[in-house]
């Protein structure tokens, strides 16, 4: 059958999209619902299917073709929680909405119908779809998990959003815990107390000044330094004396989170410092043979001279650049993701994964 794109497919991308916003994948019962319906889907339609569990949660692998190099086409099924009528997708104008329709069920719509037509039509490589449940928590059991397997390849592109624009660096993540302690008093002499809340503002304005977070790279002004979180205080009539304080810093390639580190705990020698969450930064470099030709391919068919930029936000492309694995976020055209307005262009569905087929063409080992 022809859809309305000029494309030979029994089920069109932006139905089978509709069908993964349907699951309303915010559960691990509801990810594993939507990952059984892509083991099943890709088996009916001829490919090996790999299933993996790890605390509970189930991550799909298909591979097809065979050659000298690997192609890996990673997605994740699992969205953030939104109302219910988010889940109910509606196209209109061209444009499928939904919640996750862009972040990111329309590429791994677009990845699945690639998956069914390369058995018919063989790569020039191997290709990899890896579709995973906890992206939006952190990745570790999915994307981590499976690069712990050694599920590896010479280009990993993870469908994140990001209109035919190419993620080639992305900054790290190190959020901690700063306890400051202070001394009580009676609310009506502060002057006989330690406050611990104002001690915790001089100390985050201590550390936003640090030289590194005055930084920058090609891609990046600067690191940027988020405080999340905020805990002191049980009455208003005493001099609070403790505080906890939760920061996000997202620190730039090329920076030294150890060093981070090792700077904040001398500047505040009398706050205890707790490391929560570490994430790396990716530094795929442009000039990669492989991130070359997805360049050239994006710009041929998207119709556009596309554009490297760097990921302020931390996708699952962080697990495979740790391995060295060339890793990039590249995905179809949409807006709004985690919004109640999220949608992706229904076009771009169809482009971006003519683009992703023409990726598995001639390629070639890294020594070419």
């Amino acid at each position: 059958m022809k859809n309305e794109h000029g494309h030979y497919f029994e089920e069109s991308i932006e139905a089978l999209a509709s069908r993964l916003i349907q699951f309303e994948a915010t559960s691990a019962e509801r990810v594993n619902q939507s990952a059984d319906y892509c083991c099943d889907w890709l088996r009916s339609h001829g490919l090996g299917v790999d299933v993996y569990v790890n605390q509970g949660l189930k991550s799909v692998v298909a591979t097809v073709g065979e050659g000298e190099s690997t192609l890996i086409l990673n997605g994740h099924l699992d969205v953030v929680p939104g109302q219910p009528e988010l889940f109910a997708p509606r196209t209109a104008d061209g444009r499928l909405y939904g919640r996750g329709s862009y972040d990111m069920l329309g590429a791994v719509a677009s990845m699945m119908v690639l998956m069914a037509e390369l058995v018919k039509n063989p790569p020039d490589c191997k290709v990899i779809l890896a579709l995973v449940p906890d992206e939006e928590t952190g990745g570790e059991l999915g994307s981590g998990f499976l690069v712990q397997q050694g599920i590896l390849g010479d280009l990993v592109i993870c469908g994140e959003p990001t209109n035919f624009k190419i993620g080639v660096h992305a900054k790290g993540i190190l959020q901690l815990k700063v306890d400051v302690k202070g001394k009580a008093a009676h609310g009506s002499r502060p002057w006989l107390g330690k406050n611990a809340i104002l001690k915790a503002m001089e100390h985050y304005q201590s550390i936003i000044s640090m030289d590194v977070f005055q930084e920058s790279t090609t891609y990046f002004k600067q690191p940027s330094i988020n405080l999340a979180k905020i805990q002191a205080g049980k009455v208003y009539n005493q001099v609070p004396d403790f505080c906890s304080m939760g920061i996000d810093i997202r620190y730039l390639p090329g920076q030294n989170p150890d060093e981070i580190m090792d700077q904040i705990r001398a500047l505040l020698p009398d706050a205890e410092i707790k490391v929560e969450f570490q994430g790396r930064p990716v530094e795929t470099k442009s000039d990669d043979q492989f991130v070359r030709k997805l360049c050239e391919v994006a710009t041929q068919l998207a119709g556009d001279q596309v554009i490297l930029f760097g990921q302020d936000g931390s996708a699952d492309t962080r697990f495979y650049a740790a391995k060295g694995v060339p890793a990039v976020e590249f995905g179809p055209v949409g807006a709004n993701h985690h919004g109640p307005d999220e949608y992706v262009d229904i076009h771009s569905l169809y482009v971006y994964k003519d683009i992703l087929r023409e990726l598995t063409k001639n390629s070639k080992t890294k020594g070419e």
